[in-house]
């Protein structure tokens, strides 16, 4: 067509026809050419205008394009004719494809490919909040390479292993928070002799340990989220949700472990993340206070058992201890993720769009990262007590969502382009850092935005201990706002770890 009236601009768009300049002994019929042609095309170099759909430059090479007399407004003759709704396109099948404006929508969204905003021409998805710009939507370089180069949740890929190659391939995400990496590895399909009592000692422990293996005899109520009842492992820092599982012998003491987590080898040779020395297994970091550390591998603050050296003051958490050099994941199905640690290079994770900066799984055919926690800490489906459905862990968009997405525990907007909780039945959605099944942690879920997994999530809070500080007794528990104000460096306490006299006449702050 010589002229079209596109939805994207206000004037009439006219056919300008490129055309090479040659210097040779034909250039008087150029000129001729160019004379016919000069209301209508025009003759110009390897770069002629930018195109304002795609924002890409408009060559010679392109033979043609679409600009407006009235106005700098040019568009690739290839944009120019793009449907206005795309069917079936390999980035995203299940819906159709809307070409708008950015102007139109009040989009608060990254780019499904490139991840970036541009106020730009874009393919949007009116059910589950899809977005992709026009020339990642129809780049030759995605189009080249559909089958691999695919965000987390749309479209497929073609699986890249085989399964009798991996027999002992840790599938994630875990079903749930009661399943996790560390029972993978140490529960024994073959016929164990289980001790009743064990020397608490052996754990830093004062008392003796009693093993609980049926339902009958448990003394205190196992994990419940629904019912706010928490029992978490003094060694992994797990929920414990099902026999078996040792308590101590006195009543009034809460410590208590998985069965598996008794079984922990007492060392770690060659460990990837420290191959120089040994890590020891430590029930109690020396010298932290509360026995609280910053694990090496996550980086999330831990009070339960862990792997370390003394000499170089190295120290993991127990489940990180014991991270796989290759996984699968639902978000980028049939390939392969192998570990890799971070280099100078930025690689952003898909769950969360933050920077790993320590560890991670990738695929090396694609470009997909994600870090380990958010691939071994956030299960496919956890139970809330502000929903009495299950929800599950989505990767994009739930489908036919209305109005904005909230995260029902903090109140404030959720990027449905992150990873998140969301309850198909009810359409309540959660961030993963809001969202953990600790009691403790509801109460301050808003220091830890932007995250994917809470910043307590390794810590158990509870327990009465002695101070050089001060003379009484303090509870290990998390700042709230009505704590106040540290008694040593008057920082607010809220979201804070600290210990706190039960009278709440005196507190700490802890580093």
């Amino acid at each position: 067509m010589e002229q079209l009236q596109h939805f994207s601009h206000e004037h009439l768009l006219h056919l300008v026809q490129l055309q090479p300049d040659h210097d040779n002994e034909n250039s008087d019929k150029e000129d001729e050419d160019e004379d016919e042609y000069k209301d209508d095309s025009v003759v110009e170099g390897p770069h002629v205008v930018k195109c304002e759909m795609c924002e890409e430059e408009i060559y010679s090479f392109h033979i043609c394009y679409y600009s407006c007399k009235e106005c700098d407004y040019s568009l690739h003759k290839f944009c120019a004719q793009l449907p206005e709704t795309q069917q079936n396109h390999p980035l995203h099948p299940d819906h159709d494809l809307t070409l708008v404006r950015y102007t139109e929508y009040d989009v608060k969204w990254k780019c499904a490919i490139c991840q970036l905003e541009r106020e730009k021409e874009l393919y949007r998805c009116e059910k589950c909040r899809y977005y992709v710009h026009v020339d990642c939507a129809t780049s030759r370089k995605e189009a080249f390479m559909t089958s691999i180069l695919m965000p987390a949740g749309w479209g497929k890929t073609h699986k890249n292993f085989k399964d009798e190659d991996h027999p002992n391939l840790i599938r994630c995400p875990f079903p749930d928070e009661s399943v996790n990496l560390l029972m993978h590895h140490l529960i024994n399909k073959g016929e164990l002799v289980i001790k009743r009592k064990i020397d608490g000692e052996m754990f830093c422990h004062p008392h003796p340990l009693i093993l609980f293996d049926t339902l009958l005899n448990v003394p205190v109520p196992l994990h419940d989220p629904m019912k706010s009842v928490e029992l978490l492992c003094n060694g992994c820092v797990r929920p414990i949700t099902d026999v078996p599982f040792y308590k101590c012998s006195q009543h009034h003491c809460d410590f208590v472990l998985h069965e598996w987590c008794t079984r922990l080898p007492s060392q770690i040779q060659d460990y990837h993340g420290h191959p120089e020395h040994t890590l020891v297994l430590l029930p109690k970091i020396p010298g932290e206070f509360l026995g609280v550390f910053t694990c090496e591998i996550c980086l999330l603050d831990c009070n339960g058992f862990a792997y370390g050296c003394k000499h170089c003051a190295y120290y993991v958490d127990i489940n990180c201890g014991f991270i796989p050099d290759v996984i699968t994941h639902d978000a980028h199905p049939n390939h392969l993720l192998l570990r890799f640690k971070a280099s100078p290079d930025p690689n952003f994770c898909k769950a969360c769009s933050r920077w790993i900066d320590t560890t991670g799984f990738h695929c090396p055919t694609c470009d997909f990262y994600l870090h380990t926690k958010c691939a071994l800490l956030l299960p496919r489906t956890i139970r809330h007590k502000y929903d009495k459905h299950a929800l599950n862990l989505r990767y994009y968009p739930a489908e036919n969502h209305s109005g904005e997405y909230f995260c029902e525990i903090c109140e404030k907007e959720l990027n449905p382009n992150r990873w998140f909780y969301h309850c198909s039945m009810c359409a309540s959605s959660m961030h993963t850092e809001c969202a953990p099944v600790k009691h403790q942690c509801e109460r301050s879920a808003y220091f830890w935005l932007e995250r994917s997994i809470f910043g307590y999530f390794n810590v158990k809070f509870g327990g009465r201990y002695k101070t050089e500080e001060h003379p009484h007794p303090v509870t290990f528990v998390q700042g709230t706002n009505y704590d106040g104000q540290c008694n040593v460096c008057d920082r607010e306490l809220q979201d804070m770890i600290i210990g706190v006299r039960e009278t709440l006449l005196s507190s700490m702050r802890l580093n």
